[in-house]
């Protein structure tokens, strides 16, 4: 009995030690998950600080050059080519042969055609003397007339297409591709693609600036430009085109007309920076960097730190300068402001700072 009772009182001891054990574990798993939990609810952000500073009104935009003129021109006419008189690479000046079609058909049509007229020209002068005379009548001469004039459109057609077998450059330019070889058989529906022609003595640089820049540029105004694969090299280009209306990103497309140099430097394609420069002396004033705004510029919201706690501040955003944005009114030199993390952000959170 006394065996018994000793065995019931060590499994209610152990028990109980267990018990212990298991409630002081649980007690320090919470305490564990609170503190994780207590640092988790910190969002990890990146700062910078509002300053007034002196900032310069010049400013850059980049784009791509792109040619004067730029042509993929077709057959007008079906034809057997029999020779091509260009390669890639070959410069080409207005109304200069490119390829010849086969025209010994053309030609006879065109022999045929003149010969009519030459007959029917004969005619008329005939009825025209005779009319005089009284030898024909007036509906006689009318009808030899008629036949004048039919028989000059016929020729001045057939001329036409003995000067379509010589197909000519419409433009100044480079021959960038060609699609043809002698024997190549052209349609003209759907026509046949000849020649890509590029015509880079002049290239045009398109850029998007602001609207707080677009109020100071003009069409006319010389802009040196400058392309990345020369970095040492200056241009000069002038405004051509400035839009009259926004693009989706509400910024304002500009055109700049760049006369290239005689070895032709520049080429289509290449990536190139407008350098706008300001007549005006650098100013102070009050900016963030433009990553601070949440979503965009225009949106006139950020974030700002507060004893470690993120609050959401409406300002009002001036001109945009590069990477910084003026502030004109909202915030306060000396304001932390968050420039990175406020996709997870919201208005009273716990932030941690980060380096």
């Amino acid at each position: 009995m006394k065996k018994i009772i000793i065995t019931i009182v060590v499994i209610v001891a152990a028990l109980g030690l267990i018990a212990y054990v298991l409630m002081n574990n649980k007690k320090e798993n919470e305490a564990k998950t609170a503190i994780v939990a207590e640092k988790n609810a910190a969002v990890s952000v990146k700062i910078d600080t509002v300053k007034t500073e002196e900032i310069s009104l010049d400013f850059v935009s980049n784009g791509n050059f792109e040619p004067i003129q730029e042509l993929t021109f077709s057959a007008e006419k079906s034809g057997k080519v029999v020779k091509v008189l260009v390669k890639e690479g070959d410069y080409v000046t207005l109304g200069q042969t490119l390829a010849i079609v086969r025209s010994d058909v053309i030609n006879v049509t065109a022999e045929t055609a003149d010969a009519a007229y030459q007959n029917a020209a004969a005619d008329y002068s005939r009825y025209e003397n005779a009319y005089k005379t009284g030898g024909v009548t007036k509906q006689q001469l009318d009808q030899a007339k008629l036949a004048l004039v039919n028989a000059k459109s016929n020729l001045t057609q057939a001329n036409i297409n003995v000067g379509d077998t010589r197909i000519k450059a419409p433009i100044n330019g480079f021959i960038n591709k060609k699609y043809i070889e002698p024997g190549s058989i052209l349609t003209g529906m759907p026509a046949t693609e000849l020649f890509d022609i590029v015509n880079v003595s002049k290239l045009k640089l398109k850029v998007t600036v602001s609207e707080s820049q677009v109020v100071r540029l003009k069409v006319g105004n010389t802009i040196n430009v400058s392309a990345s694969i020369y970095p040492d090299k200056k241009f000069s280009g002038k405004i051509t085109f400035i839009a009259y209306k926004a693009d989706e990103s509400l910024n304002f497309p500009v055109e700049i007309e760049i006369t290239n140099n005689t070895s032709k430097d520049l080429k289509a394609g290449m990536y190139g920076t407008a350098e706008f420069a300001s007549n005006q002396q650098n100013q102070s004033m009050m900016v963030v960097p433009r990553n601070a705004f949440i979503g965009s510029v225009s949106s006139n919201q950020i974030f700002v730190v507060d004893n470690g706690i993120a609050k959401l501040k409406k300002v009002t955003a001036g001109r945009i300068l590069g990477e910084k944005v003026e502030i004109l009114n909202g915030l306060s030199n000396g304001e932390q402001v968050i420039v990175t993390g406020q996709i997870n952000l919201q208005d009273g959170n716990k932030v941690e700072i980060i380096k």
